[in-house]
């Protein structure tokens, strides 16, 4: 059985989610780019919903990075079905 069409599923996803949840909105600059800014620059008024906006759209990049990670791993590490 063949996972690889799950696989691509599942970054096409990911991918899909960090442009248009994780930046939406767009303009005058992405919005996850204007609360990092903020909370690099100390988090100085940032309210109880600026740390869940933070969190919703952060979360589509977290799953990103985790599925290129695990997809990084895989690669790595040897099939044990084709080595028999």
């Amino acid at each position: 059985m063949d996972k690889k069409p799950a696989v691509n599923n599942r970054l096409r996803l990911a991918i899909m989610l960090s442009l248009t949840l994780g930046l939406a909105p767009f303009f005058p600059e992405p919005h996850i780019w204007g609360k990092i800014k903020w909370l690099w620059g100390g988090g100085v008024g940032m309210q109880p919903m600026d740390y869940f906006d933070v969190l919703l759209h952060g979360s589509p990049w977290i799953f990103l990075i985790y599925t290129l990670v695990t997809l990084g791993l895989k690669k790595q590490k040897p099939n044990v079905e084709t080595r028999k």
